[in-house]
């Protein structure tokens, strides 16, 4: 990784009234000046995530952009008013498609950059910070490096089950000019582990979420506690605290077929029950101003990405011209003529429209009515409901009784009764969670992922299926990679 690294940090103004990350670029601040006090290795930290959130990164496109059209969850007509026709039918040399992949391998380097930065200096500063913060910064710029070097991974580098010592990605540690060389698949995960444990021991002495009294809600409109204490301490969730790292650590060793690694980090999780299921009042509210579309109390870690573009809404809800799904491919999906009937996120999450093209499904999971709601526009990274599926995919083996009980937890609490319990074949039960992953995750970004993990066959509308190669799941790198001498 060369080019792409040497970026000027992003400085993350905390906006008073929002008690965010909105982000005001600096042009030029010297390092010595930004890393001398803590409220600038905080502001640089905040930088990390505020570049995340853009619109090349999990604003949208890494979210509810090209990876979901790469997973078949969209109609993508002839008239293309998007540019996404070409990926649906992965042809990775279309100009477009290679516009959007060079900008997220961009983005997500330059968040890890910043990450490295805040890393090269804290050690020698550690002495300018009070209270828990020193180790509370350095866990989460770690936990972000691992973070993002394995969506790269999962990206760009073959899936382990296909080939765990080809060659993948840079994994960059330092803020340094020099040649990073590329990382085999496992070598990447490997690094990405140490980087994770390193960092979940730092939050396990620091971070306000494991405090007793932390309390996960709606902050705008409920009596959570997530908005107390110092404004740097406050929403864990929109940052990556002490169970995201075990989320993501859960996800790495599934990647990696470490079942009971993954089963481990994944109950850590559940067991905490820090994370409340969303409650159905809360979720099927008439009142647009205290639903909750996205499942917030449930989010183990989020992207904050502020109302402000509209991005996230506009690309489902700009009539024809807007990513969508036909009304009969959205009630096959959802299984509405057999156990899906009453599944909560097909009534909440879609809307009927009609027009030129027919009767379409319209995506609402992330509309709102500005700012007005009971939590803030989040892109999802981290739900309870992916540990519930972790654990029931490293149970079966052993207890497919259990497994089943943690499938079926997660459908009880989107509104499906009917639990399956008496199959005992893995390849049912492997069907199974796929179908419930892509109705969970849908606009979301992980099931591609998934397919990739899995080496199946992505499944397209109207029964296509598309071959497992290494030629659909691997991204070719950018242009300037391959000139610089990387594959």
């Amino acid at each position: 990784m060369k080019k792409y690294y040497l970026l000027i940090i992003l400085i993350a103004g905390l906006v008073s009234c929002k008690k965010w990350l909105d982000v005001t670029p600096q042009s030029e601040i010297a390092q010595g000046v930004l890393f001398s006090t803590q409220a600038g290795f905080e502001e640089a930290l905040n930088g990390v995530y505020s570049r995340c959130a853009q619109e090349d990164s999990y604003g949208k496109e890494i979210t509810c952009g090209f990876l979901d059209v790469l997973a078949q969850n969209y109609v993508i007509t002839n008239l293309d008013p998007q540019g996404y026709r070409q990926t649906a039918l992965y042809n990775y040399n279309e100009e477009r498609f290679m516009s959007r992949r060079d900008d997220a391998w961009k983005a997500l380097y330059a968040a890890i950059a910043n990450s490295n930065l805040i890393l090269h200096h804290i050690d020698a500063k550690k002495d300018v910070f009070t209270g828990r913060e020193y180790e509370l910064i350095k866990g989460e710029a770690l936990a972000l490096r691992a973070y993002l070097h394995f969506d790269l991974l999962r990206l760009f580098g073959p899936a382990y089950i296909s080939d765990p010592g080809a060659l993948a990605i840079p994994y960059v540690m330092d803020f340094t000019n020099k040649v990073t060389p590329m990382s085999t698949v496992a070598g990447v995960l490997d690094t990405a582990i140490l980087d994770l444990t390193a960092a979940k021991e730092l939050l396990k002495v620091s971070d306000p979420i494991l405090d007793a009294g932390y309390k996960v809600g709606y902050p705008l409109k409920d009596s959570s506690t997530e908005q107390t204490g110092p404004l740097f301490l406050q929403n864990r969730r929109h940052r990556i605290n002490y169970y995201a790292v075990c989320g993501e650590l859960a996800r790495i060793y599934l990647y990696k077929g470490d079942k009971a690694k993954a089963l481990a980090n994944a109950l850590e999780v559940i067991n905490s029950n820090k994370f409340p299921w969303t409650r159905q009042n809360d979720f099927l509210n008439p009142d647009d101003e205290k639903k909750d579309r996205i499942l917030y109390r449930e989010l183990l870690f989020g992207w904050y990405v502020p109302n402000t573009s509209g991005a996230l809404n506009s690309r489902f809800r700009d009539g024809e011209n807007a990513l969508f799904i036909t009304s009969s491919e959205g009630q096959n999906l959802y299984e509405t003529g057999s156990v899906g009937g009453d599944d909560f996120r097909y009534k909440q999450w879609f809307s009927e429209k009609s027009g030129g093209l027919g009767t379409r499904m319209q995506l609402e999971k992330y509309y709102r009515d500005g700012d007005a709601n009971i939590h803030y526009q989040m892109a999802p990274a981290l739900r309870l409901s992916e540990m519930y599926y972790i654990a029931a995919e490293c149970t079966f083996d052993n207890d497919p009784a259990k497994a089943w009980g943690y499938f079926n937890t997660v459908r009880f609490y989107r509104g499906i009764g009917i639990g399956a319990t008496n199959e005992a074949s893995k390849d049912v039960f492997m069907t199974e969670l796929v179908k419930e992953c892509r109705k969970e995750f849908y606009g979301e970004g992980q099931i591609f992922y998934m397919y990739k993990r899995l080496n199946k066959p992505v499944v397209g509308l109207a029964g296509a299926s598309y071959p497992a190669t290494n030629k659909m799941f691997v991204l070719p790198l950018p242009d300037d990679e391959i000139q610089f001498g990387n594959r």
